[in-house]
């Protein structure tokens, strides 16, 4: 399997509503073009309306500005998943030698356990990505984004990672856990940069969750996945990775696959009979 890449399991196209620049057809495209055997488009279910501070509302991309209530509330769309696996079926008529699956990405599916019902009733998912995008602050859910104006950089991490081992063990609605190093996005240039050995007393609580669970997870190469926690991962007895670049245009689909492939194959990933995940032999 020397060389061999992943199918990328988290896609969006201009079925999310953060994703203006995504694209069904540029996506499936981009994929035949890096090589890729396949491609999951994981629109957005974001169930959470997020409250945005007063002094973030002039930062905030127009996507989210379009959804900006006059209580500074921002309530994401609906996704219509009907008419998106439909979309989907079409472009992959076009793209017979790529695998192409319907997934989705829900925010928060532990607050929402009879919304993410309703959705796994009207689609037929190949796979679920559980995330945590917003945090409860004085019972009012904000964006992790939003917290460095306000917290420092390492306590915002800490209270992502309380969320997300309250998801992993709160529900059992997703397969995948994605982008667990959320917050490293948008880490602060002027803090202390980050070093997930500092943090590993809350990253381990949800590696071991996740994997006594029997889930999988995301390598999400928007931002690389430190390999110290992928290394943490397989310490756990991590069953299984899948690989999602987040891409949100055509051109991020497949980013950084090829190294991070290699090291997950060092530490005896496989391509599983899925044609998805890859599992720990």
């Amino acid at each position: 399997m020397a060389g061999e890449l992943p199918v990328d399991c988290h896609v969006h196209s201009e079925w999310s509503w953060d994703a203006p620049e995504g694209s069904l057809d540029g996506a499936c495209a981009r994929a035949v073009e890096t090589g890729l055997p396949g491609i999951v488009f994981t629109e957005h279910a974001d169930l959470t309306a997020w409250f945005m501070p007063d002094h973030l509302h002039d930062r905030l991309p127009p996507t989210f500005t379009a959804r900006l209530g006059d209580d500074g509330v921002v309530r994401p769309p609906e996704l219509d998943v009907e008419a998106h696996a439909a979309a989907v079926a079409a472009v992959r008529q076009r793209y017979p030698g790529l695998d192409v699956r319907v997934g989705v990405e829900v925010s928060e599916p532990h607050r929402h356990p009879r919304a993410v019902a309703d959705l796994r009733e009207r689609g037929r998912f190949d796979l679920l990505l559980g995330a945590v995008h917003a945090v409860d602050v004085d019972g009012h859910p904000q964006m992790i984004e939003s917290l460095f104006a306000v917290e420092d950089a390492g306590t915002v991490l800490r209270r992502y990672l309380r969320e997300v081992l309250a998801m992993v063990t709160g529900t059992a609605e997703f397969d995948v856990l994605a982008h667990i190093d959320y917050p490293v996005r948008s880490w602060p240039a002027d803090a202390e940069p980050f070093d997930p050995h500092r943090f590993a007393d809350a990253f381990l609580p949800v590696l071991r969750a996740l994997a006594e669970s029997g889930r999988s997870l995301e390598i999400n190469t928007k931002r690389p996945l430190d390999l110290m926690l992928l290394d943490r991962w397989r310490d756990a007895g991590g069953p299984s990775v899948t690989f999602g670049s987040d891409a949100h245009e055509p051109g991020q689909v497949g980013r950084h696959f090829t190294d991070i492939a290699r090291h997950a194959a060092t530490l005896g990933y496989t391509p599983a009979d899925d044609g998805i995940r890859w599992h720990l032999r």
